[in-house]
């Protein structure tokens, strides 16, 4: 049997009623919102079960409520006998699932640290301020470039572009302050992009204009028990692995206000004789990210029971060997 990991979806994923099909077949799901709404003090289940959606996309009450629907999925897999995967990654927020699934990070202090993180990014750049653009068919050094030449033309003013997401080859996602993020796009599409795409998102993500709200985290994280992981977990940074709690630490600060490297994490797996991805979470965004790194790699997405239960087929035997 080939090694298989686990991927954890992070912001955008969530969605209004996310997971409903699963939570039909897997009463645990629902145990794992009300458990998350315990440690919140608010209703997470009605908020993921009914919304309102513009609630659920504010990123204080987005990412606790992805961080435990990662959570509730990998609890229904284990829970079904899932097999364990040979590696856990997360894009992004969902690093923290993968973390908690790796037991390094109890879900209790998951869900705290990242309401937290949530609120430190929104409060560390003003309405309107910052914005973020996927850019489509540029290779990635050209976006880099265009970043460059947009804060060098912002540079009397200070301003931030930067690559922020490597989704996928000639997908990537810029994030900075919005009149260098326009600029950026327009050289990009200069320099033959095929699309430049603005983000409907709340703050730009990994970048410098991050920073503070890094810096806050860090101080949440000095306080947060961990413990070295069971399963490897690839993170963003560098998609390579932390053992020790420190190291962990580190790379969960670095990453809010650095490059998500998520191309090179599912390369670095598959360099490692992984053949079969299971997206652990609502939708299916990984999943299509992955047909376009990797077209002979096999991700199924196990928000949908006809797939979960593919996936469990698919496994069947690997904790045996």
């Amino acid at each position: 049997m080939s090694r298989f990991a686990m991927l954890f979806p992070g912001q955008g994923a969530q969605s209004v009623g996310m997971l409903a099909q699963l939570a039909e077949h897997h009463p645990v799901v629902g145990d794992t919102f009300t458990e998350a709404s315990d440690v919140l003090g608010y209703d997470m289940a009605a908020l993921i079960n009914e919304g309102p959606a513009d609630r659920l996309d504010q990123t204080e009450y987005t990412q606790p409520a992805l961080v435990a629907a990662g959570v509730a999925t990998w609890r229904a897999w284990r829970e079904s006998g899932g097999a364990t995967p040979e590696f856990l990654a997360g894009h992004s927020l969902g690093e923290y699932a993968a973390l908690v699934a790796a037991q390094a990070l109890d879900f209790s202090d998951a869900l705290r640290l990242t309401r937290l993180r949530g609120q430190a990014m929104q409060s560390a750049v003003g309405p309107d301020e910052g914005a973020m653009a996927a850019i489509i068919g540029l290779e990635d050094d050209a976006v880099r470039q265009a970043c460059a030449e947009a804060e060098a033309e912002h540079a009397a003013d200070g301003l931030t572009a930067a690559a922020a997401n490597f989704n996928a080859p000639l997908q990537v996602v810029i994030a900075g302050d919005a009149e260098a993020i326009a600029t950026a796009g327009r050289i990009a599409k200069d320099k033959g992009a095929k699309m430049v795409k603005p983000l409907t998102v709340s703050v730009p993500s990994h970048c410098a204009l991050m920073k503070p709200a890094a810096e806050r985290l860090q101080s949440h994280l000095l306080e947060t028990p961990l413990r070295e992981p069971k399963l490897t977990v690839l993170h963003n940074v560098d998609a390579q692995p932390r053992e020790d709690v420190d190291g962990i630490r580190k790379a969960l600060v670095a990453q809010l206000a650095q490059s998500v490297l998520w191309t090179d994490t599912i390369r670095a797996m598959r360099n490692a004789r992984c053949a079969l991805f299971l997206e652990c979470g609502p939708g299916r965004v990984l999943t299509g990210l992955n047909k376009r790194i990797d077209k002979t790699a096999q991700t199924l997405p196990l928000s949908d029971i006809d797939s979960f239960r593919q996936a469990l087929d698919a496994t069947a035997g690997e904790d045996d060997e």
